[in-house]
């Protein structure tokens, strides 16, 4: 049986969080689904979580952004910034403090905690799987995540409930509503993927508008690593003719933003007519100033990113950027869960995506 809904934002989320909220108290005519919570630290460093209100027999959603950076804490009279394992660790403490009384404990996870460690290439740990198993034993009825890096991730906790969700009905229809010049066709429109991992995003999308793909081969430096992974020698290009057609570089995320702009590059010089960068999370670790160079030299028209995950101020005042808003989306999600009603519709957008093409190509 579904509880009433408690909604716990912690303070890594709690703009977004602040946002589903109103969102769902004007769906349910609630007057607050928002819990608070605190999770104070001690001088040592060490934390704990208090909760404001009591979780009993609610249906409790965390939900938590483990990129967000932003944030600080002291520790023997030092200023650390929260990485991604002190979010983690504050997750664990709410679960915790809900000691057994909630109904049932979902997550919501945007950006999965180490979710690029998913597989083993030498002798070092797991720690995704480690994370999901250990939410796991925690109690957590299902956990939610977006367009995580490896979906197959899901098979480490096959009885727990795990949705992985796509934005691209998001992208959709902001590339849509921004431009309204796109002409969706085979010969002037191409998805490009900028390495063989993000061939299945690709597909899916190009598929749904039905145009062609195209893909970059990452050829890497196998015998040193740097930054926690082999460096990129160059990137080949798979696919065929893009001159003056429109090209959409589809990835998972943005961290330095080095693979993706020499992706662009090429594009650029190869003829395409405009190269638009879609990734639901710009993460931007390198700062932004390499992208600003790379908009004003031409290699791409406009980044689209989710506010999934922590956006800088001066992101948001950039250009040649595009914040696609999922406020809505986590509260139908939230809705539906709570509901006990199918999630097939939100995570799987296809019949939506064809509606919004047809549409569009119907005004023009």
């Amino acid at each position: 049986m579904a509880g009433e809904i408690g909604l716990i934002a912690l303070e890594s989320a709690s703009k977004i969080g602040n946002r589903v909220n109103q969102i769902l108290t004007e769906w349910r005519g609630n007057e607050n689904c928002l819990i608070p919570v605190e999770c104070p630290r001690f001088s040592s460093g060490e934390g704990k979580c208090i909760l404001q209100e009591s979780v009993r027999d609610k249906d409790i959603y965390i939900l938590l952004d483990v990129c967000n950076n932003s944030l600080t804490y002291k520790m023997c009279g030092e200023i650390n910034h929260m990485s991604p394992d002190d979010h983690y660790q504050d997750l664990k403490r709410v679960i915790a403090a809900c000691n057994g009384k909630a109904n049932r404990i979902s997550v919501i996870m945007p950006f999965l905690y180490e979710g690029r460690q998913h597989r083993k290439t030498t002798r070092e740990s797991l720690d995704c799987a480690v994370m999901l198993r250990e939410l796991e034993s925690m109690g957590v009825y299902s956990l939610i995540t977006f367009d995580a890096h490896d979906p197959r991730m899901q098979n480490v906790v096959p009885l727990m409930s795990m949705e992985n969700v796509s934005p691209a009905l998001q992208f959709t229809q902001a590339l849509l509503t921004e431009y309204e010049d796109i002409i969706i066709d085979s010969d002037h429109l191409m998805f490009i993927a900028p390495d063989e991992g993000a061939t299945g995003r690709v597909v899916f999308l190009a598929s749904v508008f039905g145009v062609n793909i195209g893909m970059f081969y990452k050829r890497r430096d196998y015998t040193m690593i740097v930054n926690g992974s082999n460096p990129v020698v160059a990137h080949d290009f798979c696919g065929g003719d893009i001159e003056g057609k429109d090209v959409i570089i589809v990835d998972d995320m943005i961290a330095s933003g080095g693979s993706i702009l020499d992706t662009a590059r090429q594009l650029s010089r190869m003829g395409a007519k405009r190269v638009f960068l879609f990734s639901t999370f710009g993460l931007f670790t390198s700062g932004l100033e390499k992208f600003d160079y790379a908009y004003k030299e031409g290699w791409f028209d406009r980044v689209f990113t989710t506010n999934l995950v922590y956006q800088k101020p001066e992101l948001l005042e950039r250009e040649w950027y595009f914040s696609v808003k999922m406020d809505r989306y986590i509260a139908a999600l939230i809705d539906t869960v709570n509901r006990g009603d199918s999630l097939e519709g939100l995570t799987k957008p296809e019949h939506r995506i064809h509606q919004m093409i047809d549409l569009y190509m119907h005004r023009r």
